[in-house]
């Protein structure tokens, strides 16, 4: 099995672990587009190399030197990201893909000189945090727009970035991070947001609003 379909599984489960770090093994079948025969077959080479540990029932789970190896590809993935856009001015909706196959060729040693070359981020270009050298991490957790109540104002910090559709459709809106947003109207599930976006009136459709992570401001 290649190195590179190792990384591949060791950060799909990283990504997917909930609160207890297990992840169900159709759920990386999915995340992977695998078989799930195939993916039985990565968990118990996983578990034999160390990096995985298996709960009968429960599920997987990665144990420290699993979670630092995947935190490591996560790094190298951002900063490629922030190169991208930053530097090769990539469109932000365009990063993903490219960085999914840069990441496997980059030495500990580029990734380095790429960190200091952008002066060493702590986000990459959708809001989503850089873990140090050290495996180390921002993990707070912020609230989904979906969630903000007509009248509340927040700072975007996040936003999704799996969909290249929704990142142009926000990138429309001005719906990026740092960006100030007003809620003029809160919906439910079948409806819309209306929000103030840098003065301009914006609607976000709840599912669309679902993938924007945010911090309340202050009264």
């Amino acid at each position: 099995m290649s190195s590179e379909s190792i990384e591949d599984y060791i950060k799909a489960i990283f990504q997917l672990s909930t609160n207890d770090g297990l992840v169900q093994t159709s759920a990386i079948a999915d995340r992977l587009d695998v078989r799930p025969a195939s993916v039985s077959n990565m968990m118990r080479r996983l578990a034999t190399l160390g990096f995985l540990e298996h709960e009968p029932y429960r599920g997987v789970k990665l144990t420290e030197e699993g979670e630092l190896l995947a935190r490591r590809m996560v790094r190298r993935h951002r900063l490629i990201e922030r190169f991208l856009v930053e530097v090769l001015d990539y469109p932000w909706d365009e990063v993903h893909e490219e960085a999914e196959r840069l990441e496997h060729a980059v030495s500990p040693r580029f990734v380095g000189r790429l960190d200091d070359l952008l002066e060493n981020p702590s986000t990459d270009p959708h809001g989503a945090p850089i873990p140090a050298s050290d495996g180390t991490m921002d993990e707070s957790a912020h609230p989904a727009l979906v969630e903000l109540h007509t009248g509340e104002t927040a700072c975007v910090r996040r936003v999704r970035d799996g969909d290249g559709g929704l990142l142009r459709q926000f990138g429309h809106l001005g719906i990026r991070p740092d960006a100030m947003v007003e809620v003029l109207e809160a919906t439910d599930k079948e409806g819309t947001m209306t929000l103030r976006v840098g003065g301009e009136i914006r609607r976000l459709d709840h599912a669309a609003a679902s993938g924007v992570f945010v911090e309340r401001t202050a009264d």
